[in-house]
């Protein structure tokens, strides 16, 4: 039986492949006689999981030496305390500056404040978070302990194609993104990156595990109120093993590095292949939304997300439809679930659809969808 279409913004869609390593490896791993939740994190066996699945995840994405990767807890919520309660010690005042271009951004700005001077740069919030502010225009400060961004904004569906190049802007701080909902969707740049984290559960596996990839000079700035299990340079120190890590969620991630490097398109492989998918599947969607007398999404071309696309329905009016109860919404998701087409939902927050489309989610996902799309505004 074909298992449905899962367009969870996370946890996400795992690559069926993946799931089923695990099951085979559930009971015992590689002849040990042990599954890896039941195997200490100190022994030889996590060890070699642990190394390869770094090992994997700097490949794939080229990152240089001078940076430390990072296994961590936490989530991104915990992590937009830990990466100020890391950084802002570098500055005498705390001084730290935020682009705010959607949800997660916005919390970022929020949780800083409790340990900086946060000053939002640029904001995106009058356009209603559908477009992002144009890098010339930011108000950066030219001393800070660094600046943050979401690149991906999940719920929203606004995304940066390009990083910025701070210097170029006149700042000499470190660039920090969160890059949750896009990473290993495309390549980085890291010469205009510092510090980038992320949650695993949208793009590379279970919840439970924080990616954490941080240039080695911005190490040894916690702050005294830093836990000692979430300060960067401990935990670099220590491998990723300051405390028990979450050692089933690194084994499953470690799984999907694997599948991913062994992804090829034409000529391309790994991430430049998921990239080369994640655009192809964008762009067919996007072409459905905008074809339609039905569906709009609202965010700037420009500034679209490929990985997680809002769309709302219209009203006979036809204006957007932002209310979940509105009877048309209800009648969408109903017959989406029918279809095996799961949870597409907007975000409470803003209401609406909203598609996921993570590395593990197939064209054929997309085709069903744009299909569904089709014959429910036929309907309607």
């Amino acid at each position: 039986m074909a298992r449905p279409y899962n367009f969870s913004a996370g946890p996400a869609a795992m690559p069926e492949a993946v799931l089923q390593q695990a099951a085979a490896e559930m009971l015992d791993w590689h002849g040990c006689g042990m599954g890896v939740m039941e195997m200490s994190h100190r022994g030889a066996a996590f060890g070699e999981i642990l190394e390869r699945a770094e090992h994997d995840l700097r490949t794939l994405l080229a990152i240089p030496d001078h940076f430390k990767v990072l296994f961590s807890q936490g989530g991104v919520l915990a992590h937009n305390a830990i990466v100020p309660m890391n950084l802002a010690g570098r500055h005498p005042r705390r001084a730290i500056d935020v682009v705010v271009t959607g949800a997660w951004s916005q919390k970022s700005a929020q949780e800083a404040a409790r340990y900086g001077d946060v000053h939002v740069a640029a904001s995106g919030e009058p356009a209603r978070f559908t477009a992002i502010p144009a890098p010339a225009t930011w108000a950066l400060r030219r001393d800070v302990a660094y600046v943050h961004l979401c690149s991906n904004e999940t719920i929203h569906g606004v995304e940066f194609h390009t990083l910025p190049d701070l210097r170029a802007l006149g700042c000499d701080a470190p660039l920090v993104i969160d890059f949750s909902s896009h990473v290993l969707s495309r390549p980085i740049d890291w010469s205009r990156v510092g510090l980038a984290f992320g949650g695993a559960q949208k793009n590379v596996g279970p919840a439970g595990l924080t990616l954490v990839i941080v240039r080695e000079d911005l190490l040894g700035h916690a702050l005294p109120i830093c836990p000692s299990v979430f300060d960067y340079q401990r935990l670099a120190e220590a491998h990723s093993m300051a405390n028990t890590p979450p050692t089933y969620a690194i084994y499953i991630a470690g799984l999907v590095f694997q599948w991913l490097l062994a992804q090829r398109e034409g000529d391309r492989t790994g991430v430049a292949a998921m990239e080369a998918r994640a655009i192809a599947r964008a762009q067919r969607l996007y072409a459905a939304i905008d074809g339609s007398s039905l569906y709009v999404n609202e965010v700037e071309p420009a500034a679209r997300s490929r990985m997680n696309i809002p769309f709302f329905l219209r009203g006979d009016d036809g204006k957007p439809l932002r209310d979940p109860s509105h009877p048309r919404n209800a009648a969408f998701l109903q017959g989406a679930q029918a279809r095996g087409l799961l949870q597409l939902k907007g975000h409470k927050s803003v209401g609406g659809m909203r598609a996921s489309l993570y590395n593990a989610m197939p064209m054929a996902g997309v085709e069903a969808l744009v299909e569904y799309l089709r014959d429910f505004e036929r309907g309607a």
